[in-house]
């Protein structure tokens, strides 16, 4: 399900917000100040996160400070790139470009029609899965990513040796170990760590990895991967926090730290 993070002081408009939400199927959660919201990105509640829909006026605090925080904060990297759309009242040219450099997505300026505000929504999506099929295209063209290996989630005990260490896979009660501690995952995210693990020199993309670990792919947002990244990591740091398991490759996906 699409899951919206709406930041917004005004009750009516987020009742008219939540209610459109509602219409799409989509979950939507609100918050009214400022500093709610670094806190509510750093839970679990935000692992399936869509979109951030931000108010610039805030009784707290500066929507657009918000916005650079959640950009460059390293705590919570798996959705720094999340899409943001600012809600503002201001009309001047200069404040809507501040916006956009600031690292917003897009803009609606109040009053504004909630289903303007949708659509404005599913044109970013689209764009992000245009450029994602792109990347995915050219890391394919260049043989970093070779095609996805077996479905991890069937077979025979896996024994991977790693940079990162020593990692067991037991298949018949799906226990993954590593450094002789077993790993608390969803079953998404083992398969997520799984399917890395079987390729240590690769670059997945969002895409390539949704596939490889669900089976209606199609039904879902590749930006979900990022949220399960970041449960992955935080799993994995309370066995070790010094050694990075897993790299980000900026524009392009996720592949295992290599020296």
């Amino acid at each position: 399900m699409i899951h919206i993070l709406l930041v917004e002081d005004d009750p009516a408009i987020a009742m008219s917000l939540k209610v459109t939400c509602k219409r799409e199927g989509w979950k939507m959660t609100w918050l009214d100040n400022a500093s709610s919201v670094l806190p509510m990105l750093r839970s679990t509640e935000a692992r399936d996160l869509s979109a951030i829909i931000l108010d610039v006026g805030l009784p707290d605090g500066d929507g657009l400070s918000l916005c650079q925080q959640i950009r460059h904060s390293t705590d919570i990297d798996a959705l720094s790139d999340i899409p943001i759309v600012f809600l503002t009242a201001r009309s001047e040219e200069v404040d809507r470009i501040l916006g956009l450099e600031m690292g917003g997505d897009d803009y609606c300026a109040k009053p504004f029609s909630p289903r303007e505000l949708v659509a404005r929504l599913k044109a970013i999506w689209r764009r992000e899965q245009l450029l994602s099929q792109q990347s995915s295209s050219h890391i394919t063209t260049d043989n970093t990513v070779d095609d996805l290996p077996p479905n991890p989630m069937s077979g025979q005990a896996l024994t991977f040796n790693c940079q990162s260490g020593v990692w067991h896979y037991q298949p018949l009660n799906y226990s993954l170990m590593w450094q002789e501690q077993k790993l608390e995952l969803s079953n998404t995210e083992r398969k997520i760590l799984l399917t890395l693990l079987q390729a240590p020199n690769q670059v997945f993309s969002r895409e390539q990895l949704l596939s490889a670990v669900s089976d209606y792919p199609d039904h879902r947002l590749a930006r979900t991967i990022d949220s399960h990244i970041k449960s992955i990591r935080k799993q994995l740091a309370t066995v070790d926090a010094s050694i990075d398991v897993i790299h980000t490759h900026r524009g392009l996906g996720y592949g295992l730290c290599q020296a």
